[in-house]
């Protein structure tokens, strides 16, 4: 399905933001089964000849830009935006390699969650797993990534979001193309459950802290002290927050409440957002706005900590270790060092695996099911407990407990 056929059918429904394209409860699996999970990501442009259509697909996304139109009207201005600015945004990519590496390392990243699905839960349960990856804007799409499941025998599948916060605009857009090729027939439709958020799993929250650590260790002794951290995450139009109830912001900050609580805030710390396109109003503070701000207030060394990315591409290596340091500098920031994505840290790909064997329900003979993943997730506290949040905050939601939970055992009706 390409950009233009999706959005003729394309429609704006409150699942763009619940998630609520497939059922809140774990698929069931028994021994012998297949598990396919799906790794859903952004994309990027390989070569600079790929940079246009890939901006091309993006721009047609009803589900991540809004436009007063759309049709033949939204057809013809994404191919001019695409166009213009595939001129520039190519002397970015050429800054970093010429291409994005998000696909070698979102590549490398289902390798390693494969390994460690069927170590630590495939193995023991006789079932495989087999890690897969589609791209929303570029290659492998969605429906390549369907073909390759089906010949390999698929059977259940788990729809894994590499974004740990939900958000219409990531998430929210991946899944409403999933499902539209399923009810329009375009790929098999499988049993299938889908990971929301796991934006305060405490694997996730402690690879982020160990990457805090290795980047602190780029500044000299004698700056230590008067470090900031600026937790730097991909902003959004704020009518996705006030309007449609989007509950990124608020997760965003959850995430961070955790990784500094983990660290007993060692540091002081701040939440900015970057990348804003157009002129609509985003969340802010805008992460050059926020580093003025502290060099204002007198401080020269600064810890950058892209939170909402877990691959790093070209918004962590060009956008915030390029260009916005050369703002930073401008500004009287002497010392800033920008943390590297997560990429494949170990922790980072168990909290994946952990996550995604909480949506499976093992199906003995008997017609019991247990689910083994070792946490679970429960429901959110409330909004009021939280102390990190954004002068915008609408007390929306916050992230959903993982724990321990001891397993469930229940019989099953038509199984």
């Amino acid at each position: 399905m390409d950009a233009r056929e999706f959005l003729r059918h394309y429609k704006y429904d409150e699942r763009l933001v619940t998630g609520k394209y497939y059922k809140d409860e774990p698929v069931k699996v028994a021994a012998g089964d297949t598990v396919g999970v799906v790794l859903m990501n952004l994309g990027g442009p390989n070569t600079l000849e790929e940079i246009e259509p890939f901006l091309y697909n993006l721009f047609m996304d009803p589900a991540i830009i809004d436009m007063p139109f759309g049709g033949i009207l939204r057809h013809w201005l994404s191919k001019y935006i695409s166009t213009t600015r595939s001129k520039r945004v190519g002397k970015d990519y050429a800054k970093i390699g010429g291409g994005s590496p998000i696909n070698k390392l979102t590549k490398e990243q289902a390798g390693q969650l494969e390994a460690d699905l069927n170590r630590r839960f495939g193995k023991p349960a006789n079932i495989i797993y087999k890690v897969y990856i589609a791209m929303r804007y570029w290659h492998p799409t969605s429906e390549e990534t369907a073909e390759k499941m089906r010949k390999d025998g698929v059977n259940k599948v788990v729809l894994l979001p590499l974004y740990p916060h939900y958000s219409k605009t990531t998430t929210g857009s991946s899944l409403v193309f999933w499902r539209m090729l399923e009810d329009m027939g375009e790929i098999h439709n499988w049993p299938t459950a889908y990971v929301f958020e796991y934006a305060t799993h405490p694997k996730y929250i402690q690879a982020i802290s160990e990457r805090i650590d290795e980047t602190l260790a780029r500044f000299p002794a004698d700056q230590l002290k008067d470090i900031q951290l600026l937790f730097s995450a991909h902003g959004v139009p704020l009518h996705e927050m006030k309007q449609r109830r989007d509950p990124y912001c608020c997760l965003i900050h959850c995430t961070v409440e955790e990784v500094m609580k983990m660290r007993e805030y060692d540091y002081a710390f701040h939440v900015a957002f970057q990348s804003k396109v157009g002129r609509a109003e985003w969340l802010t503070p805008s992460t050059p706005d926020k580093l003025k701000e502290l060099a204002g207030g007198g401080h020269t060394s600064v810890l950058i900590i892209p939170i909402a990315f877990v691959t790093d591409h070209v918004e962590t290596l060009y956008e915030l270790d390029m260009l916005i340091r050369g703002q930073a500098e401008t500004y009287g920031i002497e010392k800033y060092e920008v943390m590297a994505g997560l990429n494949t840290h170990k922790l980072f790909i168990e909290a994946l695996a952990e996550v995604t064997v909480a949506q499976v329900a093992m199906v003995s003979e008997g017609g019991h099911q247990q689910t083994p993943g070792p946490l679970q997730a429960s429901l959110p506290s409330k909004s009021s407990e939280r102390n990190t949040r954004c002068h915008q905050c609408e007390f929306i939601t916050d992230a959903a407990c993982w724990e321990a939970s001891p397993v469930t055992v229940s019989t099953l009706s038509n199984v």
